[in-house]
């Protein structure tokens, strides 16, 4: 006889918030269970709301503070189930639902565990492409790079690309392109075509810097299907299945994966009207979105480009939108890291001693 589904995994415990947590701590929650839910309860412990990446994401969007009571933003009628609920059964109305998690509460409406749809199934092969352009000089990161590619400067005693390629495989994915320029002949000669990793790698190798979108221009195949490019230097929880997800939902024909950022003016901001002082604010916060390095693109994208043009991916976005095309962003709050700097190299290895 089947078991019943409470859940002997006890993670679901870690995404609990209570009704007074703001939206940045449901980000912090959502980055650090990988959950991808969180769980709002009541001053009595009662199942009240759920937050998902989804409504993070919106929420983002409709430019929300960040310090604002998740109440605000939370799914007030989350689907839930009883304990007596099994697994095939919870399997087969996520699939009906078309719902990753379902809250398992008791007679009270207490939460008792929680359905995860990766946990009961294995992850399907994912059949779109990743690029990873691979090909700069990483001069900022010098010495490291002084011989040897970016790509295979080590993180954590891995090469950032194998971070890169084994996320993704994780996911699902196993058919990659990588871009090459820059000592590249060592970043074929460590991957291979990719079997010793379990995936499938090409390259695409530029004689001179075609930049993060004039790469694309030298792809010989036909890709018939979204696909995604990401810069070789970018580490990231995103997944990458989601971005992909949110791409065809919206029907675009690119995506740009966003990330908020944050700078303190290291001075007291004097606010005038003409010559009369209206205001003092004491090292006011700017917030912007910036390029994340991430993107998915519609196969006619590559229209756009002349073989062997030297492009960036904003002046290529640029392009899309002037012809009245769909280019969208996708703001994402999961933990993101540009290893461009040695300090950078020097942070990310310290915040991942942390959260090990």
């Amino acid at each position: 006889m089947e078991s019943l589904n409470i859940s002997m995994n006890k993670e679901w415990k870690n995404c609990l918030l209570s009704e007074e947590a703001t939206i940045l701590e449901a980000i912090n929650n959502l980055n650090q269970t990988a959950l991808q839910i969180v769980l709002v309860l009541s001053r009595s412990n009662k199942l009240i709301g759920t937050i998902t990446d989804g409504d993070i994401r919106r929420a983002l969007l409709k430019g929300e503070s960040l310090e604002r009571n998740l109440k605000s933003v939370m799914n007030r009628k989350p689907f839930v189930v009883t304990a007596d609920i099994t697994k095939s059964m919870a399997f087969i109305l996520m699939q009906a639902n078309k719902i990753y998690h379902i809250p398992i509460v008791d007679d009270d409406g207490k939460v008792v565990g929680l359905h995860i749809l990766h946990q009961l199934i294995e992850p399907n092969e994912i059949q779109n492409t990743i690029v990873i352009m691979a090909g700069g000089k990483g001069t900022r990161l010098l010495p490291y790079t002084e011989n040897c590619p970016k790509p295979l400067v080590l993180v954590a005693g891995r090469p950032i690309l194998e971070h890169i390629i084994l996320r993704a495989k994780e996911e699902g994915f196993n058919k990659f392109i990588v871009s090459i320029h820059y000592l590249g002949k060592m970043i074929q000669d460590y991957f291979e075509d990719g079997s010793k990793f379990g995936v499938e790698i090409k390259y695409l190798e530029e004689y001179s810097p075609l930049g993060t979108a004039g790469a694309l221009s030298l792809l010989k195949e036909s890709i018939l299907a979204p696909f995604l490019v990401t810069n070789g230097d970018v580490l990231t929880d995103i997944k990458y299945a989601d971005i992909i997800q949110f791409h065809k939902l919206h029907g675009a024909m690119a995506t740009m994966a966003i990330k908020m950022h944050e700078w303190m003016n290291p001075y007291g901001v004097v606010l005038t009207k003409g010559i009369s002082i209206i205001g003092f604010e004491e090292k006011p916060v700017n917030r912007s979105y910036i390029n994340a390095g991430i993107y998915v693109l519609d196969p006619s994208s590559l229209n756009f480009l002349s073989k062997g043009e030297v492009c960036d991916m904003p002046s290529l976005f640029t392009r899309m939108r002037a012809k009245n095309n769909h280019v969208i962003a996708y703001p994402m709050h999961e933990p993101w890291t540009d290893i461009g700097r040695p300090s950078d190299l020097i942070s990310f290895e310290e915040n991942l001693s942390k959260r090990n």
